[in-house]
This record gives C-alpha cells, sequence and structure tokens, in this order.
C-alpha cells in the first residue's frame, strides 16, 4: 500500500472511532508511554545519541525527564481536568439559570514534530493529546531517522492505529497529511514553515498550535552576578549544541561589563568542554549538528559575519565532516548582519554592548517578538522596565531556559514565535474544546422581556438594562 492510501485509510479508520474515551482508557494509555518509556531509557539515549550523539544526560533530562514529568503531572490532575467546571452568573437575569464548561476532545489532532527534541517535542504533545482524549496521527522529522524509527516502534506495540498512528517520511508525507481536514493541527519548527501550516489548516478552518522560536536575547546589566550569569548561560547556548527554539540567541551586555563577560565565558567553555578544538571535538557531553544542510548554515553565517567585521573573541573552528562547530564567541557586531537577521540555532553567540536599556528595548522590538527574553540583573527596576516595554512568549530573571521545566507555566510564543501554549494543563487545553453549557430553570427572567413590547415589558427592560 502506497503512503497516500495508507494515510486515508488511518485517517478514515480514526474519523469513524468517535466514542468518547473514558478516564480510565485515558489512563491506560498514560500508563503505557510510561511502561515502555522506563523500559526501553537505553533505547531512547541510543537512538538520540545516533541521529545527534546527544549526551546521554542532555536525553535524561531533556527528552525522558520531560516526557515522564509530563504524564505524572496528567496522571495526577487528569479527573479534575476532566471536570465540568461550573461557572458563576454575571447577571440577576440568569438567576434560574445553570451554567458550567464541559470539557470535549477536540477529535482528530495532527502532530508534526521536530529533530532538535525529537522524543520530547513528539510525545509530550501526544501525552496532552491522549490527556484531553483525541485520535491522533503523528508525523516525526525525517533528520532523525533512528529516533522516528524507535517512536514508530513504540507506538506499533502500545496503541490500537485507530487511536494513535505514526507515518514517517520526508516532507511530501507532510503535505499530503496536511490535505485532511484535521479539528485540530500541533506544530514545531520555524516560523517558515509554520506559515505553509497555517496557510493548510486555513483550508479546513482546523484549529492550530504553532510552536516556532525566533531570536531570543539575553539582557547582562551593570548589575548582573556574573559568575552566574555565564554558568547558567554557558549550558543554555551549548545544550544541543545551540539547536533549540529557546536557545539564548544573542547577548545584550552592558558596556562596563563587556570584556568581562567575554573572559568569563570563554574560560567556562573551556573549562567544561575541553581547552583545544581536538578536546571540544571529542567531548561526550557537547552534541553534533544534525546534518550538513545545516552545518552549511551555520557556517554560512559565521563566515558572512566575519566578512562584514565581526571578530572571534573564542572558537569558530569547525570540522564538516564530523559536523562539529566549537561554541563561538563574536563581538564588533552591527544590527545588519545576516546573522542578526534569522535565527542562529546553533553554537554561535553575538555579542553587543549597549549603554542605556532604551538600546536594548529597541533592539529588541524592531523584530519579531522572540519566544523568550532572558535577563540578569540585580535591579527590580531595570527588570521592570524590560518587562514594561517589550513583548515575549515567556521572560526569564537570573536563568535560562527554565520556564520550559515548568509544567504549571504555559509555554508558546507570540506571534512569529507562536501561536497557543502547551505543558500540563494548558496541554490538555489546547488539545480541548471548552464547550459552554447552560441549563435554564422553568422560569427565565429574561422571559420576561419577549415581545409583545407592553408598557410592562417595556418597564421590565429598562429595569434590566439599568440594574441588572
Amino acid at each position: 500500500m502506497n503512503s497516500r492510501h495508507h494515510i486515508s485509510n488511518t485517517f478514515s479508520m480514526q474519523l469513524e472511532n468517535n466514542s468518547p474515551i473514558t478516564l480510565d482508557k485515558r489512563m491506560e494509555y498514560l500508563m503505557r508511554i510510561e511502561h515502555w518509556i522506563k523500559t526501553n531509557r537505553e533505547t531512547i539515549k541510543v537512538a538520540h545519541y545516533k541521529d545527534l550523539k546527544k549526551p546521554e544526560s542532555e536525553v535524561e533530562l531533556a527528552e525522558i525527564w520531560y516526557v515522564l514529568s509530563e504524564i505524572k503531572i496528567a496522571k495526577k490532575n487528569l479527573k479534575k481536568w476532566m471536570r465540568p467546571k461550573p461557572i458563576g452568573k454575571s447577571t440577576l437575569a440568569l438567576a434560574t439559570a445553570k451554567s458550567w464548561l464541559h470539557n470535549e476532545p477536540r477529535g482528530m489532532v495532527l502532530i508534526i514534530a521536530p529533530w532538535n527534541f525529537p522524543f520530547n517535542l513528539t510525545i509530550g504533545p501526544l501525552v496532552s493529546a491522549l490527556a484531553a482524549g483525541n485520535r491522533i496521527i503523528i508525523k516525526p522529522s525525517e533528520l532523525t531517522p533512528n529516533v522516528s524509527s524507535m517512536m514508530a516502534r513504540m507506538i506499533d506495540e502500545i496503541f490500537e492505529p485507530e487511536r494513535v498512528s505514526i507515518f514517517q517520511g520526508d516532507q511530501e508525507i507532510a503535505k499530503e497529511l496536511l490535505n485532511y481536514p484535521f479539528d485540530h493541527i500541533f506544530f514545531t519548527g520555524s516560523p517558515s514553515i509554520g506559515k505553509i501550516v497555517m496557510k493548510a489548516a486555513s483550508k479546513h478552518l482546523s484549529s492550530l498550535t504553532l510552536e516556532l522560536g525566533g531570536k531570543s536575547p539575553t539582557i547582562i546589566d551593570d548589575t548582573a552576578k556574573m559568575k552566574m550569569a555565564v554558568n547558567k548561560l554557558t549550558w543554555g547556548k551549548c545544550i544541543n549544541l545551540g539547536q533549540s527554539c529557546i536557545s539564548p540567541d544573542y547577548i545584550l551586555v552592558h558596556e562596563s561589563r563587556k570584556d568581562e563577560f567575554i573572559n568569563e565565558l570563554s574560560n567556562n567553555i573551556n573549562e567544561i568542554y575541553g581547552q583545544t578544538f581536538d578536546q571540544k571535538s571529542e567531548s561526550l557531553d557537547l552534541a553534533r549538528v544534525v546534518n550538513a544542510r545545516h552545518f552549511d548554515r551555520l557556517d554560512d553565517l559565521l563566515c558572512s559575519a566575519i566578512e562584514d567585521g565581526a571578530v572571534i573573541a573564542h572558537g569558530g573552528r569547525k570540522d564538516q565532516d564530523s559536523l562539529f562547530i566549537e561554541p563561538t564567541i563574536l563581538e564588533s557586531i552591527t544590527l545588519g548582519m545576516k546573522i542578526m537577521q534569522e535565527e542562529i540555532f546553533g553554537p554561535l553567540l553575538p555579542i553587543i554592548p549597549y549603554r542605556n536599556l532604551n538600546e536594548c528595548i529597541q533592539i529588541i522590538n524592531q523584530r519579531t517578538k522572540p519566544l523568550a527574553i532572558y535577563m540578569f540583573s540585580q535591579s527590580n527596576k531595570n527588570i521592570d522596565t524590560i518587562i514594561e516595554n517589550t513583548s515575549s512568549g515567556a521572560m526569564v530573571i537570573n536563568e535560562v531556559k527554565s520556564q520550559f521545566l515548568n509544567l504549571d507555566l504555559p509555554f508558546g510564543g507570540v506571534n512569529a514565535s507562536g501561536i497557543g501554549r502547551s505543558h500540563g494543563y494548558h496541554g490538555f487545553l489546547t488539545f480541548t474544546n471548552q464547550r459552554s453549557m447552560q441549563k435554564n430553570g422553568q422560569f427565565s427572567m429574561v422571559g420576561l422581556t419577549f415581545p409583545p413590547y407592553t408598557k410592562w415589558t417595556k418597564k421590565i427592560i429598562r429595569l434590566v438594562s439599568r440594574y441588572l
């Protein structure tokens, strides 16, 4: 059977399987995923190493632990999440009415997942979609074939295809899937592909969640605790070799602290990953660029920046054969450089000094709204100034990336950095239709306003409009 017929048959089969899914069945599905992960921990780690040479500890934290945490919070709260939510009355005109929110599945859901955190960003949304009671088709990334094949085996082993199915393949498979009238599409990837997905969704008026990215800035002001900032930024920039949608993209550092920051960051990178390029390239704590195309893209960003006057303050060496670029710090950056026009998504870190926070605000607001803004500061005044004068999906103070690990916080972007929210209860809501319900008693005050509009009726209407 070719892919088109297989997709068509699977979609039809899931469409017919529209009976309600009980709390017990949802819990069973979550426990199946949990058991499979715990049983196949080493398999998950090996697949990530084959595709990205991702360090074992990064897989444990950012892939396995995260998904198990999603399952844990869903299992703990699902009964409460599913329960109808009573709604109060905003007017005495509805004094005899009963109102509530009824949570029902959206229906048929498509999850299109990326390659950078392939297990996390596929199975995490799957957990939320199952908790909400949906039927799901998954399209994993073809750029991480070992992880995609591993997830396909997992799905085939623990789910009936009329509940969850997975289709491996290139962009042609994704295009074919987007032809179908899904009730909701959950896409994680670049803004450029997000626009294609949004256009396809509009044909069927499918609801949509887009988790995108953009250039997330980090501000280091003159009050920052430098060692803390450097330690956290080294980890935040180097995890998965910078291939993360919430990775610090560029640094805005107060001019009085620029040299100190560059020296501290350079020393910290060397101390953690090795003094020489060979030591860094052999480090088991650094991943690799996903493929040759992305390596060439990063190489072009680096070379074009240097041609335009940027100076390498640290690093800059690379090995195309092993798809490795060492963590690289760049200074003498101008805003017109290509590296400041597009998301870097790799281990290159431009440094821009500033004199006052208005410069930071102007630089940030000249670009599309970022997925995150990071700020290292001990000044509440400075922090409040950035909060009040910028917009982003999240703002994290004296830390990086921790917002993703907090499942009580909704995760998502604004405009070009994303639409919608995920994680925990907010992920459950993303895949849920909150149906507005109202039941009136036999007597209704609203009924007193029905025509014919007699003097008495008009008097009631005047009373209602003034006081109720």
